[in-house]
């Protein structure tokens, strides 16, 4: 029989519980389930409120620039709350910080349903979307915290839990609104929210805070790293933008572009569905490589030129294989996103540069990629034609191969080899 730890040392007055020291695998699966319910919760309210956009602008009776608007602030919000997570973090803690904004998120549904004017509408919009722009911003560094042996896999779970849980709310939101109503359809999702914060509490009182611990300092004594300052944090910003500003212009534009080239409106739609349903292909064989020690770069050269190719084709080459061309383009932007966040765990010394990394990269890239749907738009309205605007983006996909190329090399935040 064995013998309980607490029992070895009979004059210890106040031996540890098993209550406070957890085994590194019950970690694992707490935070596992922990990151799949946070990623459950980050894209519910995004992609609910887009399958039925028409909708709610006919019940609020608000204008398409209004619309406009709630489809641009998710970016804004984004950017600012990654802007802001890092420093807010690194004081209060980064599971505290968590709680706090699954809470604010799931308030800001609540609050687009119960009030359905345009001002409640925007006003729960921008805090959802603050929220889960902290929420991106923390999640590699409690990746890199609590389960550092197991970065590649706990982030492309993470990673494949946003994509699957956006294709069953597209799917399912429509069909709901029609038997519950749109208000229920948008804050129903809400429990969800329920679910996430009771186990982040558990989290929090079974592992403690992580700015109660210490912080491990780096073998090379660079513990303070400016990112605003470093080359290789806005190599990734750009890397990490242009995938951004390529994913949200032809989620938004994808079937437009095929109608133009001769598609039909059914089978334009369905090119948007193939560009969606290739992120779980893409995430799962990514993780796969990653963890049997396949090179970054390799892979994120391959992610950037997919990319390449897919706008490629769909610009010059044949409307026959659309599927095709739409379909690589799922693949290099679903893989360049995952990628992002395994680097920000994997090229820095300790959970607080993840955090200042990923909040920096993140604010730049979202800010680039607000541009991208806003300037398509304009290009197509002042043109009358895509073309121009599927040239400016083959430009772009040209120059993140570049990136990807810099920033997947085998070196740490601040340029010294891994």
């Amino acid at each position: 029989m064995s013998i309980s730890p607490n029992l070895k040392n009979p004059s210890q007055k106040n031996p540890p519980s098993a209550f406070s020291l957890p085994s590194s695998r019950f970690t694992f699966w707490l935070v596992l389930f922990a990151m799949v319910l946070l990623g459950v919760n980050m894209r519910a309210p995004i992609v609910a409120l887009g399958s039925i956009a028409p909708i709610v602008q006919d019940a609020l009776a608000i204008s398409e620039t209004k619309l406009g608007w709630l489809g641009a602030v998710p970016m804004l919000t984004f950017a600012l709350g990654a802007l802001i997570a890092p420093t807010i973090g690194k004081r209060f803690g980064l599971e505290n910080i968590l709680i706090v904004m699954i809470t604010l998120l799931s308030t800001g549904m609540i609050i687009r349903s119960l009030i359905p004017t345009w001002v409640g509408f925007l006003s729960g919009t921008v805090l959802l979307t603050l929220a889960i722009g902290f929420a991106n911003t923390l999640a590699a560094p409690v990746i890199k915290q609590r389960t550092p042996n197991h970065i590649p896999l706990m982030t492309g779970i993470f990673s494949l839990t946003m994509t699957i849980s956006a294709g069953i709310v597209a799917g399912v939101v429509l069909p709901l609104s029609e038997q519950v109503g749109w208000q229920w359809a948008l804050g129903g999702w809400s429990v969800l929210g329920v679910f996430a914060i009771v186990l982040w509490v558990f989290l929090r009182l079974r592992l403690g805070s992580s700015h109660h611990q210490a912080v491990d300092k780096p073998a090379n004594g660079s513990s303070e790293i400016s990112m605003w300052r470093t080359p290789f944090a806005w190599q990734l910003a750009i890397f990490m933008g242009l995938q951004s500003l390529l994913f949200y212009t032809v989620a938004s534009f994808l079937p437009s572009i095929w109608v133009s080239k001769g598609l039909s409106a059914v089978q334009a739609g369905q090119m948007g569905s193939v560009f969606q349903f290739m992120a779980p292909v893409s995430i799962l064989s990514l993780t796969w490589l990653v963890n049997r020690g396949r090179p970054l770069q390799t892979m994120a050269v391959s992610a950037a030129l997919l990319n390449v190719v897919g706008i490629l084709g769909m610009t010059y080459l044949s409307a026959d294989v659309a599927w095709l061309w739409s379909g690589l383009m799922g693949i290099g932007c679903s893989a360049i996103f995952t990628l992002c966040i395994m680097i920000f765990s994997m090229r820095t010394y300790t959970p607080n540069q993840a955090s200042e990394l990923s909040g920096m990269s993140q604010a730049v890239g979202y800010l680039i990629a607000f541009f991208g749907p806003l300037g398509a738009g304009w290009l197509h309205d002042a043109t009358q034609s895509w073309d121009f605007t599927l040239l400016l983006l083959l430009i772009l996909m040209i120059i993140n191969v570049v990136m990807a190329w810099l920033v997947s090399r085998p070196v740490m935040v601040d340029g010294r080899p891994v």
